[in-house]
């Protein structure tokens, strides 16, 4: 498929999985209210859920919201990147309701892979466009991920492996506070030197106002364990040196590399549900950098699901 055939598919109210450095997500118009219906029928996603917009330069992220002066140091310094923004709807902003799960902010990002700028430039529209999974699942991180995800029945933008293998981090703007409803491929570390100023984490159980905020998200079939070992007949993901095991094995990164480890998580994922295992042990991974989107994918991944 090549970019204008999928610009077409989505400037006629049809889906689209593409590549962005993140994940691949499922894109549609976010302003036809129909389009977007069909991600969250398409996934299975709660309606209360809001969808990240993404656009293909901050000019027309300034059409959709308000952007105060940190938020615009924001997006200068890290669009196009792995960074939503929550912000005020602007008045006229024309996308969907349902977009926004009827919320009066939007989570508004540039991505930082040419074939999606491209493909947002290409169709004209901000594309409303959430991971291409069946929701509560595993990201994926390949296109043959998205058209096993959905039986070959989503059309797909092939451009190669993702590059940051985790999705972006969500911040909001209170006055001049930095508040981060999901950690994600930017570390907060980095945020904060940037910035020069301390970024604080949501509350625990505040009220969803982002996507990825759901306790249960992120799963493969199999049960998990977190920061342990492998007993008998658990798979294992392991980082670093692993303990010596006798069942199926995935290295994160065998360097204890967090920016490899997080490019190779949902693959490695994948490829321990293709193989059928029931139960997985999870190496403990550093909850620095990095390791803090790691580690709330996998909590989100452990945890319990109604």
């Amino acid at each position: 498929m090549t970019v204008e055939e999928a610009a077409t598919l989505l400037r006629s109210g049809k889906l689209c999985a593409f590549p962005t450095e993140t994940v691949y997500g499922l894109g549609a118009d976010a302003t036809d209210p129909d389009a977007v219906l069909s991600i969250y029928e398409t996934k299975g996603r709660p309606r209360f859920n809001p969808l990240i917009i993404h656009c293909a330069d901050r000019d027309m992220a300034e059409r959709l919201a308000v952007f105060s002066p940190l938020a615009r140091r924001l997006a200068e310094t890290f669009w196009p990147g792995p960074l939503s923004i929550v912000l005020p709807l602007r008045t006229g902003h024309g996308l969907a309701d349902i977009a926004t799960a009827g919320l009066d902010t939007v989570a508004l990002r540039m991505p930082d892979h040419p074939l999606a700028l491209e493909l947002l430039r290409a169709t004209g529209r901000p594309l409303a466009a959430p991971s291409a999974n069946p929701s509560g699942r595993l990201s994926p991180t390949t296109a043959d991920q998205v058209r096993g995800a959905f039986a070959g029945k989503v059309p797909v933008l092939d451009g190669g492996p993702c590059k940051a293998g985790v999705e972006s981090t969500i911040l909001a703007i209170d006055g001049d506070r930095l508040i981060q409803l999901r950690a994600g491929a930017l570390s907060r570390e980095t945020i904060e030197t940037a910035m020069e100023q301390p970024v604080e984490r949501v509350e625990e159980g505040a009220a969803i106002s982002a996507p990825g905020m759901l306790l249960s998200h992120y799963a493969p079939n199999a049960r998990m364990r977190l920061d342990t070992s492998p007993l008998p007949g658990e798979a294992y993901l392991a980082f670093g040196s692993p303990a010596p095991h006798n069942s199926l094995v995935r290295n994160l990164s065998e360097s204890g590399d967090l920016h490899e480890a997080a490019r190779n998580l949902f693959s490695m994922l994948h490829e321990l549900d293709a193989a059928g295992v029931q139960l997985i042990a999870v190496a403990p991974i550093p909850e620095t950098g990095l390791g803090e989107a790691i580690n709330d994918r996998l909590r989100r991944a452990a945890a319990p699901r109604t």
